[in-house]
């Protein structure tokens, strides 16, 4: 690029000002970029014509980092901020900022000409194993790592984890009494890491209400709810959170989900072709009492086996009832379907699909069904995909309530049962109902209808 005089300089900062000519036009005549020419007018504008006669001059550390400061509570550009404090390239601002955000205040130093020059006694004693000056530094070292291994250690004890910003902090206690540089390197993070996290100390927690409401709701649902729906939960209180953020904080507490055990699959029974696969893994329902799906699971308890066996309504997913028995008779389905139909009314047109399994198959469920005008539909062989929702329900009720409750006894885990089940139906709310429990799902439909 060519150099351009004082009176030049001088010339195209006027025509600018009579406001006869642009930015863009005034570069193209003297064959500049756009930006050095708004550089020379906020330049001019704020030095008058010494901002072009400034000679060269050395900046000490502290002018540097009161640049940075400026431009950082302000929110100047590097364009404006070199107008501002009379610096000739804005090119010289970016690269101070880097530095410090790089390697902080040290990098800002000015540093001497020439080679350092080391003592050679220094180096010489510093070399010699087992002198006494390397002795202290042995010491001072090993005294540093277990200062900070307890604080670290304190730290873990009451989280769990150790951030980033809990070694920050850390390292910003004991940096009065360790170098700086052999703390950040037993730590294992970057200086400019540092220095970011320690703009922060003092300042409120701007995510404090959101970690109380967080931490509530995870609690109230005894760790069942993931980051998605504790966000639908924010949003049915009227906190809209964007879902990246409730997983970053929930992160920061150390809060997940459970992790889903793999399911048990039930006893199918002698396959036989008692009723054709109607529903064919069409599992949606566009009104309540449409398509109901049921089937068995087994659960192990204090040396005994419990059998559940429960409908589900296709349509929002709701468990119409269920019967418990600590054997697999028929009895068992047969108290289940005369408890289900009770909610049937004339006009609804019902579909029960179910496995092959041998209580499906007899017929007295077949009789059953047909005297309430049932339709049966049953899962082809070997595919537990085509009653996948009944299936989904039983990993979601172990992984929520079998393995993370304690109980007492068979009574005391059919007492908890019967509250589990109350729970999910109008109180566990679901991504696909729009936030919603199965139960306020359906009363909000029929409303609207």
């Amino acid at each position: 690029m060519s150099k351009f005089t004082l009176e030049e300089k001088l010339s195209v900062v006027q025509r600018y000002l009579e406001g006869s000519e642009s930015y863009a036009s005034l570069a193209t005549s003297i064959g500049t970029a756009k930006v050095i020419v708004q550089n020379w007018v906020l330049q001019y504008k704020h030095h008058g014509v010494d901002a072009f006669t400034k000679p060269y001059t050395s900046y000490s550390a502290q002018f540097k980092l009161d640049v940075l400061h400026y431009m950082n509570t302000y929110g100047t550009s590097s364009y404006e901020t070199a107008a501002i404090f009379n610096i000739p390239s804005p090119g010289l601002v970016r690269k101070w900022k880097a530095q410090f955000q790089t390697s902080g205040l040290d990098a800002l130093r000015s540093k001497k000409k020439g080679r350092s020059i080391m003592k050679k006694e220094s180096k010489k004693a510093a070399e010699v194993e087992g002198s006494v000056e390397a002795l202290q530094q042995e010491i001072e070292r090993l005294r540093m790592e277990n200062a900070y291994f307890k604080k670290v250690e304190c730290l873990s004890s009451k989280q769990g984890k150790i951030t980033k910003q809990n070694k920050a902090q850390v390292v910003f206690e004991l940096r009065t009494d360790f170098p700086l540089t052999a703390l950040l390197k037993l730590a294992g993070i970057p200086r400019s890491t540092y220095y970011y996290y320690v703009k922060t100390f003092g300042l409120p927690d701007k995510d404090a209400e959101l970690k109380v409401l967080i931490q509530t709701i995870y609690h109230e649902h005894k760790g069942r709810y993931g980051y998605r729906r504790i966000k639908d939960e924010l949003k049915n209180l009227g906190h809209l959170v964007n879902h990246k953020r409730v997983q970053r904080v929930m992160k920061e507490l150390g809060l997940k989900s459970m992790v889903r055990m793999k399911k048990y699959r039930s006893y199918k029974g002698n396959v036989g072709k008692i009723a054709p696969n109607i529903l064919n893994r069409s599992f949606q329902a566009h009104k309540p009492n449409q398509k109901w799906v049921t089937d068995i699971t087994e659960f192990k308890l204090f040396g005994e086996k419990l059998y559940l066996s429960p409908m589900l309504d296709l349509f929002n997913g709701e468990i119409i009832t269920y019967a418990v028995d600590t054997r697999p008779s028929y009895s068992l389905v047969s108290t289940m379907l005369e408890q289900a139909c009770t909610r049937i009314t004339e006009e609804d047109e019902l579909l029960i699909h179910s496995d092959q399994g041998w209580h499906y198959q007899m017929n007295k469920y077949q009789h059953a069904l047909k005297e309430k005008s049932i339709t049966q539909s049953m899962s082809r062989k070997g595919n537990c995909y085509d009653n996948a929702v009944i299936e989904s329900f039983f990993g979601i009720l172990k992984s929520e309530f079998l393995y993370i409750q304690e109980f007492e006894s068979i009574e005391h885990f059919k007492e908890e049962l019967a509250k589990y089940i109350d729970y999910y139906n109008n109180k566990r709310i679901k991504a696909k109902l729009k936030g919603l429990s199965p139960v306020q799902y359906r009363t909000q439909t029929l409303n609207v209808a």
